[in-house]
């Protein structure tokens, strides 16, 4: 059975996921960024990151049956994250935070396409 769209979104997953753990353990290790920061949000990222890292697209990697369920969780979660940020941390949100959580976002739901294309093929097949 191919996969070549699950491995894809696998690597998209890895490399989001190495992002959030790079941008989260700068701030973590006390490099200013330049902007006020919501305290929780670096530890959100770093941990999210790590998850995805080696959780998430392993699963993505390997097919496994939690795959779509932790794409999902992961995609969701950081949904819900977007939603605080943006109605109770409206006015003293960093735009780049913004900014990295819309990217998030957007890479997700190019991971979660793929996964269901790959679904629809892999259906099609049998």
């Amino acid at each position: 059975m191919k996969t070549i769209f699950t491995k894809i979104a696998s690597i998209l997953a890895f490399i989001i996921g190495g992002m959030a753990v790079f941008a989260g353990a700068q701030v973590l290790l006390g490099n200013d960024p330049g902007y006020y920061v919501i305290n929780w949000l670096p530890i959100y990222n770093y941990t999210i990151g790590i998850l995805t890292v080696f959780i998430t697209s392993i699963f993505i990697f390997t097919n496994s049956r939690f795959a779509l369920l932790t794409a999902i969780g992961t995609f969701s979660l950081h949904a819900l994250v977007m939603l605080i940020l943006q109605i109770t941390y409206r006015n003293i949100v960093a735009p780049d935070s913004i900014r990295a959580m819309t990217i998030r976002l957007i890479v997700w739901a190019l991971i979660l396409g793929l996964m269901f294309i790959q679904s629809h093929k892999n259906k099609k097949m049998q």
